[in-house]
């Protein structure tokens, strides 16, 4: 390559490595955004208009698809809510190809001769999935609202005592209550996850309320006004994420929402690998078809400039897993020397290291600034701990670039739209099941080649690691590019490992028991 060819290659490579930073740093903008805006507004709490002189009928969903795990619980808990029997009517929406249904049945059975007015809508099949689900149990519910509860939620006592008041305001459409973990301790993985949670529900949702912009329906744990659905259109199941679409489409309606933060409704998180990638491939498949569904609409909508920008935001957010993937393929020769910037723009110039040192502070140190306030809200005596994991925090956000990536490329191309549903196991199920039990019913969580590519990008950016050594000492730079690179060399190995010895160690039982058999 000629001195003229290498000029260009260097030119070339540097802008579009340049490029996807500052893409990637505007999405760290956004997120610093949301912490200025919650110091703005985060004493305007909500508060019901007024108080119902005759409380009105709900109708609580409970949509599942071979939950036999949690369905008991769940309807323990369901039948514990502080609310009058005759004005209660539970719905149990169940898909199920399993025991589940039968298990349901005798529930039913059993709660009804109690004196709840409680079914069990059972489909044959699974059209629509859990959109076409709740789309036919509208047509027969009795009530005027809609508590909504996947299978692994375990509302507490007065859930309806607190969100129905709201709903004495006729422009209320939707009161969301903030998810929180029960098995937020667990293990490392559901300690990060909780961290990530607790972004969206903490501080997203809370600030997209408060300050006036749309915020979305998270598919349980809320109450929805019936009628409010019908007039956005429905639940429609042409994307994953039914809850996302109807929320915009009801909210374009001049429908209001309200979120309460301070009111929470535990939930069960993924435990392992597979399940946690299953969830996040859905929803961000689900977010991309949304995306392409609801982006145009929404600009052409006679609402606010900051209601757009915060929507686009929203919707397009996941992009950046694209980014991410083209990013570490960048990455190398730039971190190795292999290309570089030269003369009046090279690494030690002052312009380069502000740009540098810029879009290092808005793609890291404001997603860093994210979770901890967000920490802080939730926990705000032990907030703190969150600087412990921020290392695996960024890690794992980097290691599921690959899976989300694939998420993002099928929602583009493909018009497919299956529902993989997170594993449910309840509260003690970590004691009590074996891996193969933990997996039976759960045959949609396939790893594929996913992991495997994983391990290969840990290899990578290994090879990147023993690269920037050498590169690091000779230009000085061996500190900073270090700390950047060791989150998706650590990321990328716990992503793809985890998953791998989930299928392996679960080889090994199987080859266990058929060696103790014969």
């Amino acid at each position: 390559m000629g001195m003229e060819d290498h000029f260009w290659f260097n030119l070339l490579w540097l802008a579009a490595y340049f490029g996807v930073l500052v893409c990637m740093s505007g999405f760290g903008l956004h997120r610093l955004l949301m912490v200025i805006l919650y110091v703005k507004h985060r004493r305007e709490v909500p508060h019901p208009k007024g108080e119902w002189k005759e409380l009105p009928v709900v109708t609580v969903q409970l949509p599942m698809f071979n939950e036999r795990y949690v369905v008991e619980g769940l309807l323990r808990k369901v039948t514990s809510i502080d609310y009058p029997k005759e004005k209660l009517e539970i719905q149990i929406l169940d898909d199920s190809t399993d025991d589940t249904w039968t298990l349901c049945q005798q529930q039913v059975d059993f709660y009804a001769k109690q004196g709840y007015d409680i079914k069990c809508l059972h489909r044959a099949d699974r059209s629509g999935y859990k959109a076409g689900a709740l789309e036919q149990a509208n047509q027969v519910a009795r009530g005027d609202f809609l508590l909504i509860l996947d299978a692994d939620f375990r509302p507490e006592p007065d859930i309806l005592r607190v969100t129905i008041p709201y709903f004495t305001d006729d422009k209320v459409a939707l009161v969301q209550t903030r998810w929180g973990h029960m098995n937020r301790r667990r293990n490392l993985l559901t300690r990060l996850q909780s961290i990530f949670l607790d972004g969206h529900f903490a501080l997203e949702q809370l600030v997209r309320n408060r300050s006036g912009r749309f915020f979305t329906f998270n598919g349980t744990a809320g109450v929805w006004r019936k009628c409010a659905i019908e007039d956005a259109g429905g639940w429609q199941h042409d994307t994953i994420t039914e809850d996302m679409d109807l929320s915009y489409r009801a909210q374009l309606k001049g429908w209001r929402f309200v979120y309460l933060n301070d009111y929470v409704t535990p939930a069960e998180l993924p435990e392992d690998m597979d399940g946690f990638k299953t969830q996040q491939h859905r929803w961000t498949k689900g977010s991309i078809q949304v995306c392409k569904k609801m982006l145009g609409t929404m600009w052409r909508a006679p609402v606010p400039l900051k209601v757009k920008l915060e929507a686009t935001t929203h919707m397009t957010c996941n992009f950046s897993y694209l980014g991410l993937v083209l990013l570490c393929v960048l990455v190398m020769p730039v971190c190795t020397g292999v290309v570089r910037p030269s003369g009046a723009w090279s690494w030690d110039s002052p312009r380069m290291l502000m740009l540098t040192f810029t879009l290092f502070f808005f793609a890291t140190v404001t997603v860093c600034l994210f979770y901890v306030v967000a920490e802080y809200i939730v926990h705000p005596k032990r907030w703190w701990v969150v600087f412990l994991l921020l290392i695996p925090l960024m890690g794992l956000g980097v290691g599921m670039g690959v899976n989300n990536a694939k998420a993002v490329l099928e929602a583009l191309f493909t018009k497919a739209a299956v529902f993989e549903r997170t594993p449910k196991f309840g509260e003690s199920a970590q004691a009590k099941l074996s891996v193969e039990q933990r997996a039976k019913g759960y045959k949609a969580l396939k790893s594929g080649f996913i992991p495997v590519l994983e391990l290969l990008f840990g290899f990578f950016f290994l090879a990147v690691e023993v690269g920037t050594f050498y590169y690091g000492i000779t230009e000085n730079l061996m500190g900073l590019v270090n700390f950047i690179l060791m989150s998706p060399f650590l990321g990328f190995f716990y992503t793809g490992a985890s998953s791998l010895w989930r299928i392996f160690h679960g080889m090994l039982r199987r080859r266990r028991g058929s060696v103790a058999v014969s």
